[in-house]
């Protein structure tokens, strides 16, 4: 299968480097490219938006990446990259859940996008509460003590 993705915009904000905390408080700019600017139409009427981004300074390394311990932390378990949501993965893409500030006429200003500066963007989806929102969802306890402080 030939599999063709190529980005629809990328990502501007002050962010150089990954971190591993704090993203809650990031601003930043969606620009997307003029020929999907017609695609931003209604976005406006969302309060939230799903943001699917291709993390282009990821590295996968079956060896080191495919079971670790979430952010190398010792008090995390082991477990498979499918367990968590690190960025290096055999497929880099990111996912994560916005809330839309402001949609202009080619920019999207977006709240707690957990993407660097120049990160190219594959899709915007709007949140639905009806397709993206699990009631009495189940997670390991270690995943509540991992994100304390990530957004």
């Amino acid at each position: 299968m030939d599999l063709k993705i190529a980005e629809i915009g990328y990502v501007e904000n002050e962010v150089t480097k990954q971190m591993d905390l704090n993203w809650g408080s990031i601003i930043s700019k969606i620009r997307v490219i003029n020929d999907y600017v017609d695609g931003l139409k209604g976005l406006e009427n969302f309060s939230h938006a799903i943001i699917l981004t291709y993390l282009h300074e990821a590295k996968f390394v079956k060896e080191r990446h495919l079971e670790r311990r979430p952010r190398n932390l010792q008090e995390m378990p082991l477990v498979g990259i499918f367990s968590q949501r690190a960025k290096d993965r055999p497929n880099p893409i990111g996912v994560t859940t916005v809330k839309i500030i402001e949609v202009l006429s080619n920019t999207i200003l977006v709240e707690g996008l957990d993407a660097i500066n120049g990160t190219p963007v594959l899709d915007i989806k709007p949140y639905y509460p009806q397709y993206d929102m699990v009631k009495n969802a189940i997670i390991p306890e270690w995943v509540n003590r991992l994100m304390k402080n990530y957004f």
